[in-house]
């Protein structure tokens, strides 16, 4: 089979325990470069900080490492959290990749802080965003990568008149509200926040509003795949994702740990409908189970494209994993 929409992948560039962010890195240039020649549409990094297991704090500079070895795909944000940055800041950092790279960048944005208050203050010391000017925040970072502006004080260079192409991110119906109307694209994190998926596309679907860079809705989803030749050595290698949310959510963030065969049934009951619930948009197993997951999917859905997370301690593993993906999709 294949799918009938474009595939992508979401890289936090994770760093699995005993290994190093330079590995991280190198893993994440390594996956790329196969990436480009699978088929995939797009590669995508996040922003996060003051996490042990993530590699991609600098995103923009870790954009311009992949981008740097690939040649077709579409290389961006999933996304750059923008209450921690002033926005003309941005507008420089991806009209720079823009240049380099121009026509393949793309720049997700999204109004969490992507990493624990206390953090979030170090960020954002000197600012006075705290996300509730995020839309203002928005439109001003637009206004820079757009048609530069003789008679404004203030141009991004290099940013103006740029081909960045901006997505708004959410897990919540605010995200899906604003990039109606602007008539943004619009991607869920369906992947680890799947609660608002049904209302927030419904909402985004049925306010949008075409503009000048989006005449109809486009909705991208967000979801977790392991693939491998076992059912029982899939579920095991997804055991690596489970301890890192598991972590994550009792505050204690690491890098993340090898596979746990039968993790999630040491859980207590609750913890484990908990986990459940985060990763309901998640699809483990042979490539014929991935497969029939998937199509059920996006018949159920409809997205326009999906970007697929696969957080795999080994790095080989992840690679077949995400190859495989790329068998199924592309056929």
């Amino acid at each position: 089979m294949a799918l009938p929409i474009p595939v992508s992948i979401l890289d936090l560039a994770p760093i699995p325990q005993g290994a190093s962010a330079a590995q991280a890195l190198a893993n994440t240039r390594d996956l790329a470069r196969k990436a480009d020649g699978w088929g995939y549409h797009r590669y995508w990094l996040a922003e996060h900080h003051n996490m042990p297991g993530i590699a991609s704090a600098a995103t923009a500079v870790v954009i311009g490492h992949v981008a740097g070895v690939t040649q077709r795909m579409r290389v961006g944000a999933g996304g750059i959290m923008l209450p921690n940055h002033a926005p003309l800041v941005i507008a420089e950092q991806f009209g720079t990749l823009d240049a380099l790279f121009p026509g393949r960048i793309d720049l997700g944005i999204g109004r969490a802080p992507g990493t624990d208050p206390v953090t979030a203050r170090a960020l954002r010391r000197g600012l006075l965003g705290d996300g509730n000017g995020f839309a203002d925040d928005v439109l001003e970072l637009m206004s820079y990568l757009g048609p530069a502006q003789e008679r404004r004080a203030v141009n991004a260079y290099p940013g103006s008149g740029s081909q960045v192409e901006f997505h708004i991110l959410g897990s919540s119906l605010y995200g899906a509200e604003l990039a109606a109307a602007l008539g943004l694209p619009y991607s869920f994190a369906s992947h680890f926040a799947p609660a608002h998926l049904g209302a927030a596309i419904e909402l985004y679907r049925r306010k949008f509003c075409a503009s000048q860079r989006l005449e109809r809705p486009r909705v991208m989803l967000g979801v977790q795949v392991v693939i491998a030749d076992k059912e029982s050595r899939a579920r095991e290698l997804m055991s690596s994702l489970e301890q890192a949310f598991v972590a994550l959510r009792t505050g204690r963030p690491g890098p993340l740990p090898p596979p746990v065969p039968g993790y999630a049934e040491t859980l207590d009951p609750m913890a484990r409908h908990q986990l459940s619930e985060i990763l309901a948009c998640s699809f483990v197993g042979t490539p014929a189970t991935v497969a029939a997951g998937l199509e059920d999917f996006v018949a159920r859905h409809e997205p326009d494209e999906l970007i697929v997370a696969s957080q795999i301690y080994d790095h080989e593993e992840r690679l077949r994993s995400y190859q495989r993906l790329a068998e199924i999709a592309f056929g």
